[in-house]
């Protein structure tokens, strides 16, 4: 079985939010431990990435059971907290065969959809697994093999990953989302997306 690992990021500072997005309420749980739930019933091993108020978010989920990393340059941008959490993962288990990539601001992903992604996955076939929107914009999550690792490695600013894919474009596999890779940014946001969620 292929050493898949995943990993969410959730370091950033929710200046539009005005409050850490991290720490909203979700079906009775924070935003941050929600989706570590959905992630940790697909079986495999989970990781998060803090930096702003990571001393707070810490506490949410020390009952979890995911490996936390602190990046102390997550004002850097998400490529730069990409390449810190891949860095973290390889250096705790160099047999990773791909990194399935989340972020914290997707409330409505699932399990299910988590499963997709792993389940399209075959080794050694140089995959880029990308989710696709109802709309037909890609992003997250996706899913990298490891002959990507080099190249998150060494994204650094707030360009994320987006240009590892468009380089790689002709390996891009694609998985149907539908409506549920909609993000939170704003309390507005927050507040529609919580009420479609209750209905």
């Amino acid at each position: 079985m292929a050493n898949i690992q995943l990993l969410l990021l959730a370091a950033g500072a929710s200046s539009r939010m005005g409050e850490p997005k991290q720490l909203l309420s979700w079906n009775n749980k924070t935003i941050i431990e929600h989706q570590l739930n959905n992630l940790l019933k697909t079986g495999k091993t989970t990781s998060v990435i803090l930096g702003a108020n990571a001393e707070k978010i810490s506490i949410e989920i020390d009952s979890l059971p995911v490996s936390v990393f602190i990046n102390p340059t997550w004002k850097n941008g998400m490529g730069n907290s990409i390449s810190f959490g891949v860095q973290q993962l390889l250096e705790n288990d160099a047999t990773i065969d791909g990194i399935l990539i989340s972020l914290i601001d997707q409330p409505l992903l699932t399990t299910q959809h988590f499963n997709k992604i792993l389940e399209h996955y075959k080794t050694d076939k140089k995959q880029i697994i990308v989710s696709k929107s109802e709309k037909g914009w890609l992003g997250a999550p996706v899913l990298f093999d490891k002959i990507y690792f080099n190249e998150l490695l060494k994204l650094k600013g707030d360009e994320g990953a987006k240009v590892v894919i468009s380089k790689n474009k002709n390996v891009v596999e694609l998985i149907s989302a539908n409506t549920i890779l909609q993000d939170i940014d704003t309390l507005e946001a927050y507040q529609k997306l919580l009420e479609k969620s209750n209905q």
